[in-house]
């Protein structure tokens, strides 16, 4: 089976997305950030390392270890991410700073040493998330800085696309509405949670796009809003 990256895979989404490929055979690498994985969790992966993926020296460094442990690399599943309200009033160089580390670095660190990888070994695949309040500027006005971050991952993913033509490299973004997490219930207890998007509906989605199937897809950005 094939080995798959996964970052952030101790964060909700994350957990659902190692537990689903982790049941369908594949072979997982992971990264956590800074709390520690579960036992459940490791058991699921063949290495899980705890990096600081907005740092590009130490990224690169891990990029390079599973590269070589684990030749079979053929997909990076990209979930490392972070989420802040403001809008131009409030939303401040600092701000701008930590979303794009936390969304748009995170990725682009792992991206760049994986496409030469990829380039060389016969090609790869990418998965992103994305958010509607990139697409979107009345949803993304009162989070800027958030919303400016994850555009500039949707146009990652058509760059790693061009480059990628030809030499069977190819990226996905997934844009949800509001995911159904915990956190997400807790910050907004009024709302109607049937209307959101359950996390174990984009692992299943992640899943597909990994599949011999969904190897076929090309420069794809695929929506998942539910009703909300």
């Amino acid at each position: 089976m094939k080995t798959i990256l996964i970052t952030g895979a101790n964060g909700n989404l994350g957990t659902e997305v190692t537990k689903n490929l982790y049941k369908k055979g594949y072979n997982i690498l992971a990264t956590i950030g800074r709390s520690s994985a579960e036992p459940e969790l490791q058991k699921m992966t063949q290495n899980i390392q705890m990096i600081n993926l907005t740092d590009e020296s130490e990224t690169q460094q891990y990029v390079n270890e599973i590269t070589q442990n684990h030749p079979n690399l053929k997909a990076a599943v990209l979930l490392v991410g972070g989420f802040a309200l403001g809008d131009f009033e409030e939303t401040d160089s600092t701000a701008i700073d930590k979303q794009v580390s936390l969304n748009f670095k995170s990725a682009y660190f792992i991206v760049r040493p994986l496409i030469k990888y990829f380039e060389k070994n016969g090609g790869g695949q990418f998965v992103f998330i994305g958010a509607r309040p990139a697409l979107d500027a009345e949803a993304g006005k009162n989070m800027l800085a958030y919303a400016l971050s994850k555009a500039m991952v949707m146009h990652l993913v058509e760059l790693i696309n061009d480059v990628g033509r030809g030499k069977n490299i190819s990226a996905t973004v997934i844009i949800p509405s509001i995911i159904d997490t915990p956190a997400n219930k807790a910050g907004m207890p009024d709302a109607d949670f049937s209307k959101w998007v359950k996390a174990s509906d984009i692992a299943e989605t992640i899943a597909f796009i990994l599949s011999d199937t969904g190897q076929n897809i090309r420069e794809t950005t695929i929506k998942m809003y539910n009703e909300a």
